[in-house]
């Protein structure tokens, strides 16, 4: 479906302009005209369109506390229309209010909650399949409350890994921006001073002029480059080839890898868990947990494995035959299939990988630093080395 531009007005006439995704103008028109709205207009929107019809990234924090509101009012008795009309009412993101009207007029107009999210094209599809899922079994309260756990659990999860990450990123910034500063600024200063000399100076100066001078010069081009590089990368990246083959080297890393893929069972199974105990089925909830996976290799290995369990095979099986999860984690699931208690087992998998992984990542980060700053001494001690050695000599010539 495409995306069009919607100028619309209500029955109270206030205007209101949104983005809406539809087969065609008048299709667009025709829906939103049995809803009751006057229709000013309808523009196909293209890629580069601005204005308030534009859609922003979904903040976590915002969706979070919306779905705690959400549950609560639920909870209370209000009917999902009335809940929010209210929540509406109260939102001060800008972004999530036009989703959530979107979401309004939708279930106004007889859609159903978790399609009206879905056709939002922004909420995740965990999300819109566990609203669905609460739909059928007409338990939305149990699922609702499942989803805001998870939710906590999560980021929690990542706020622990970006605190651990904080400290080395703004090391190895100030170790770059120090060499550079040092290779295109003190470098060339030094030049000039040793072409007034006209002193006789050691290969490792003349190497450093030769660099420094070059940097300076050149260093645009190479700036370029390495930006050019990256947005080839990233467009490469975005492509199936190309993501499969740098999560492969990712993975193939000696530390980082392993880190990688306790990352991404314990993201699995804490999703799975979810899903499993709002009442998903087997196969459509690893078929959505599979695509919450950043890793293309995991995204694949469990969308086949999610082909085995169709077949009648058994969920430990199925994984175990991809060569991905960790022997300790199918051995988990073996168990839990075989005491029916697959959910439980599943949450028990994804809270110990989930430890591991920050226990993995404090002693990565307690080797990494050390090696920074010893990286850091060596290159900032061999610039400084090689410039001040020939005016140690000269000095020593001059006695």
């Amino acid at each position: 479906m495409a995306q069009f531009l919607v100028k619309v007005a209500d029955e109270q006439g206030h205007l209101r302009q949104q983005v809406e995704h539809g087969y065609s103008e008048a299709e667009v028109k025709d829906r939103f005209t049995q809803q009751g709205y006057l229709v000013y207009w309808v523009k196909p929107r293209s890629i580069l369109s601005a204005g308030p019809g534009r859609r922003g990234k979904l903040r976590q924090g915002t969706f979070l506390i919306f779905n705690q509101q959400f549950l609560t009012l639920i909870k209370a008795g209000l009917p999902i229309l009335t809940a929010l009309d209210l929540l509406i009412k109260r939102q001060r993101d800008k972004s999530m209010l036009q989703l959530l009207e979107n979401v309004r007029d939708r279930v106004k107009g007889g859609e159903l909650l978790s399609d009206s999210f879905a056709a939002q094209h922004v909420f995740p599809k965990m999300y819109t399949t566990t609203l669905m899922a609460g739909e059928k079994s007409g338990n939305m309260e149990e699922v609702l409350s499942r989803y805001i756990t998870y939710q906590r659990m999560v980021q929690t999860f990542r706020k622990k890994l970006l605190v651990s990450l904080v400290y080395p990123a703004l090391l190895v910034s100030v170790v770059t921006v120090m060499l550079i500063f040092l290779i295109t600024y003190v470098v060339p200063k030094f030049a000039d001073l040793f072409n007034n000399l006209g002193a006789q100076l050691p290969a490792i100066t003349v190497f450093m002029l030769s660099l420094g001078l070059n940097a300076q010069k050149y260093g645009w081009i190479v700036a370029l480059v390495l930006v050019g590089g990256g947005i080839l990368l990233w467009r490469w990246k975005q492509s199936d080839r190309g993501a499969e083959s740098i999560d492969h080297f990712l993975l193939s890393l000696p530390l980082i890898g392993e880190i990688r893929l306790k990352y991404q069972v314990a993201n699995f199974s804490r999703v799975l868990a979810t899903l499993l105990q709002g009442g998903l089925p087997l196969v459509p909830a690893m078929e959505t947990a599979g695509e919450s996976m950043s890793s293309r290799q995991m995204l694949n290995g469990v969308a086949a494995a999610a082909e085995r369990v169709k077949e009648g095979q058994s969920l430990a099986h199925a994984l175990e035959k991809q060569k991905l999860f960790p022997d300790l984690a199918v051995e988990m699931l073996e168990v839990g299939e075989s005491t029916g208690a697959l959910p439980a087992m599943l949450s028990s998998v994804a809270e110990f990988y989930e430890e591991d992984v920050q226990t993995a990542l404090g002693a990565a980060m307690a080797l990494i630093e050390p090696m920074i700053l010893i990286i850091m001494a060596v290159f900032v001690g061999g610039i400084l080395i090689s410039l001040y050695m020939p005016i140690f000599t000269l000095g020593a010539n001059v006695h």
